[in-house]
C-alpha cells in the first residue's frame, strides 16, 4: 500500500510539472507571436535608424535590451531577428517535412528493391553532418533568406522520411488496409487514401520539431557568415556582429540575441512533448504510473 502511495504520489508531481511544462511553453510562445506581429508594426523606432551617440548604451527604460554598437535599439532588433528566423523555420521545416513525407511513403509502400535503395540514398545523406552539407549548399548562392530556406529544408528531410517509413510499414498491416487491396483498390491509391493522412499526426509533430532545429541552423550559418547578408537582422547576424563587443566587455548585444534563440527553442520542445504524449497513449500512461 505503501508503495502504491509513493508511485501515485511521484505520478502526481510528473502531472503537475508537465502541465506546468506545458503551460509555461504556451505562455511563451504566445508571447513570441504577439511580439512578432504587434512590435514591428506598432513600434515608433526603425530598427535600422543608426545614432553613433546612443552606441553600446547598457540596458535602460529607454532601451530595455540596451544598443548595439551604431546604436540601433536592441530590442527592436531582436524582435526583427526573431521575425525572420521564425519565417526560415517555419518555411523549412514545412518543405522539410513534405519531402520527408513523400519520399517515406513512397518507399514504403513501393516495397522491395526500391524501398532497399530509398533507404539506402537516406542513410548516405545523413552520414554528411548537417551543417557541412548546408554550408555547401548555401555557397553556390548569394546571401539571403531563401538559401538558408533551401539548405535547411535538404538537409533536414532524412528523419521525417524515416519516421513516415516506419509508420506506413505500421499502417500496412491494419485491417482497413487489407480490406482496401481486398476490395480492388491500387497500390497507390491505398498509400493516398488510408497511409499518408494515417502518419499525418507524426509528420506534423516532426515539422515542429524541426522548426527550433532550423533556426539553430539558419543561427549557425549567418553567424558564419554563409546564412543572411549581415545588414539584416536575423538571430544569428545579431550574435555575429556582437562578437566585437563581447570582447570589449558589453556582454547585452550577445546575451539577449542568444535568449531569444534558446527561449523559444525550449518552448517549442515543451509543447512538442505534450503533443508526442498525445499520439502515443502507452507512453502518456507509463507517465502516471
Amino acid at each position: 500500500m505503501a508503495d502504491l502511495w509513493r508511485r501515485g504520489g511521484a505520478g502526481a508531481v510528473r502531472r503537475s510539472t508537465r502541465a506546468w511544462r506545458v503551460r509555461t511553453s504556451a505562455v511563451i510562445m504566445a508571447a513570441v507571436v504577439l511580439a512578432v506581429l504587434l512590435v514591428p508594426p506598432l513600434a515608433q523606432l526603425d530598427e535600422q535608424a543608426v545614432d553613433l551617440s546612443a552606441k553600446l548604451l547598457p540596458p535602460s527604460l529607454a532601451h530595455p535590451f540596451g544598443t548595439d554598437d551604431v546604436g540601433r535599439d536592441l530590442l527592436l532588433r531582436c524582435v526583427y531577428g526573431l521575425r525572420v528566423s521564425l519565417l526560415v523555420g517555419l518555411v523549412a521545416a514545412l518543405v522539410a517535412t513534405v519531402i520527408g513525407t513523400a519520399v517515406g511513403a513512397c518507399a514504403a509502400a513501393s516495397g522491395g528493391w526500391v524501398d532497399r535503395v530509398v533507404m539506402r540514398l537516406v542513410d548516405i545523406f545523413a552520414s554528411v553532418p548537417h551543417l557541412l552539407l548546408g554550408i555547401f549548399i548555401v555557397a553556390m548562392f548569394q546571401p539571403g533568406v531563401w538559401p538558408v530556406v533551401i539548405s535547411v529544408a535538404l538537409t533536414h528531410w532524412l528523419s521525417t522520411a524515416r519516421i513516415v517509413r516506419a509508420e506506413v510499414l505500421s499502417l500496412r498491416s491494419r485491417p482497413y488496409v487489407d480490406a482496401a487491396v481486398s476490395g480492388g483498390a491500387s497500390r497507390w491509391r491505398v498509400t493516398v487514401r488510408h497511409l499518408v493522412p494515417g502518419v499525418l499526426p507524426q509528420a506534423g509533430l516532426a515539422a515542429v520539431l524541426m522548426v527550433p532545429h532550423a533556426i539553430w541552423h539558419e543561427s549557425a550559418l549567418s553567424f558564419l557568415g554563409l546564412g543572411l547578408p549581415t545588414h539584416q537582422a536575423s538571430l544569428g547576424t545579431l550574435v555575429q556582429s556582437a562578437r566585437g563587443s563581447l570582447l570589449a566587455g558589453d556582454w547585452w548585444p550577445t546575451l539577449f540575441p542568444g535568449l531569444f534563440i534558446i527561449v523559444p527553442t525550449l518552448a517549442i520542445a515543451g509543447l512538442a512533448g505534450a503533443w508526442r504524449e498525445r499520439l502515443n497513449p502507452r507512453r502518456r500512461s507509463e507517465l502516471t504510473l
